[in-house]
């Protein structure tokens, strides 16, 4: 029997390649000038100027988007790219348009300016995530100058409110205007993609399939109120001290999901080293990606409890914020509950963990993308420690990789900059990004199958 000849990746010619790259650095600059900041709660601004922005981009290359407000000044914009293949399986590659606030007397460079200097783009979204934006937005002028389809239907969607709940942006999306989303059965979007040095100069490019779920709780202690005075053995403040000591002292168990088990099997076999899940510091800027997910967490952010000094309340409430693997939520919702202890209440919001098949055509595609880009690439799985609006278009049964794909060199710390002070992306990785996606985007995955 012949041997299979492994497909190939269409790669943008070197005129092509410079257009994207070029088109890339000038929209990225453009998207952060639109103050989008979210500050929560509902208050937001500048997504609609936004969305309507991406809109006419859009039209003006030959589409037919729409802008949909979720409430005023909340507004996202949904456009359907039509394949070469309509009976194909789409795609859907969706990217946030809001950003999380700056204060600008902290930065360098006023955070909303898109000043392009010093080989890089600089101002608040530059990595979360207008980056992604500027890439998917370079790719339809792509489409336009080169007049190609892709090989399958494309729904691109910029959304708002991924810096908050998402409530007014893919939550809307998936439960006002699910049919936008027909046929697709695969999305990407932040975080993944991007290139982490590895010991010995080699290059790993992570693809996250799979976000920890989240529990955001609040435990309430109820006891007597008193005089601060008087001994008071029901107090609502020692209970939830008490509890709040349980949950630090608490030991959760590794558990390691299959996705981590690629992460960590890849690693050591590239390596030639086992890992011990205990010692992670021969993986040098890898073990972020494994640290966090080997288990599932809980972490105290705030304490509401009195309203006057010799006043013993009668109740008194922390806030928890949990994080759970695919697959441990039962153990996880019955190691909470047991380190509450009979005395305590819990409530809150849960979102359950989502997971993507790392052996899927559509993540061999994304990593032929890579190396055709990246001979050297090394391509794996992993699990993200937080969440993105992957886990709304999960309820319609669309499994989320997180693809965005860049490279830097090994001083360039990415996360020093995500949601902090003087936030920017060189404009090489932008080039390289553009470049990789648009080759992904032209592939069509059933040739991986």
């Amino acid at each position: 029997m012949p041997r299979r000849v492994a497909p190939t990746a269409p790669v943008p010619t070197a005129a092509e390649a410079e257009a994207l790259a070029a088109d890339a650095v000038a929209l990225c600059s453009r998207l952060i000038r639109f103050d989008t900041s979210n500050f929560g709660a509902g208050d937001s601004r500048g997504e609609r100027a936004c969305a309507e922005w991406v809109a006419e981009e859009l039209t003006d290359a030959g589409h037919a988007p729409v802008v949909l407000e979720s409430a005023p000044g909340r507004a996202n914009t949904v456009v359907r790219i039509p394949g070469a293949d309509a009976t194909a399986p789409a795609l859907l590659v969706h990217g946030h348009l809001d950003v999380v606030p700056a204060e600008p007397a902290d930065w360098q460079t006023y955070p909303f300016s898109g000043e392009i200097r010093d080989g890089a783009v600089w101002g608040r979204g530059a990595l979360d995530m207008k980056d992604m934006d500027a890439m998917m937005l370079a790719f339809v002028r792509h489409l336009a100058r080169t007049g190609t389809r892709p090989p399958r239907d494309l729904v691109l969607a910029f959304v708002a409110d991924e810096e908050d709940t998402g409530e007014f942006g893919a939550r809307f999306l998936v439960e006002q205007h699910p049919d936008l989303f027909e046929g697709v059965t695969a999305a990407i979007s932040e975080s993944g993609g991007h290139s982490v040095h590895l010991p010995g100069g080699s290059r790993l490019y992570p693809i996250a399939a799979g976000e920890r779920g989240s529990a955001w709780m609040t435990i309430t202690a109820r006891g007597t109120a008193g005089h601060g005075s008087r001994r008071n053995d029901d107090n609502a403040l020692v209970k939830l001290a008490a509890a709040l000591g349980r949950f630090a002292a608490h030991e959760w168990p590794v558990r390691l999901v299959p996705i981590v088990e690629a992460l960590l099997d890849g690693l050591s076999q590239h390596l030639g080293i086992e890992i011990d899940p205990a010692d992670l510091g021969p993986l040098g800027a890898a073990a972020p990606l494994v640290a966090e997910t080997l288990a599932n967490s809980v972490n105290p952010t705030m304490l509401r409890a009195g309203y006057k000094h010799n006043v013993i309340p009668s109740e008194a409430a922390a806030s928890l914020d949990g994080r759970i693997l695919p697959g441990a939520e039962a153990e996880f919702f019955e190691t909470i509950d047991a380190l509450l202890g009979p005395d305590l209440t819990r409530t809150g919001d849960y979102q359950a963990p989502v997971s993507a098949d790392h052996t899927a055509p559509d993540f061999a595609a994304m990593a032929a993308a890579l190396r055709a880009h990246d001979p050297d690439a090394l391509v794996l799985p992993y699990c993200m420690t937080g969440g993105t609006d992957a886990k709304a278009f999960a309820d319609l049964g669309i499994p989320g990789f997180g693809f965005v794909p860049g490279r830097t060199p090994s001083d360039f710390d990415a996360w020093r900059y995500v949601h902090g002070v003087d936030e920017h992306v060189l404009t090489d990785s932008l080039g390289f990004g553009a470049r990789v996606l648009t080759t992904y985007l032209m592939t069509d995955p059933r040739a991986f199958a």
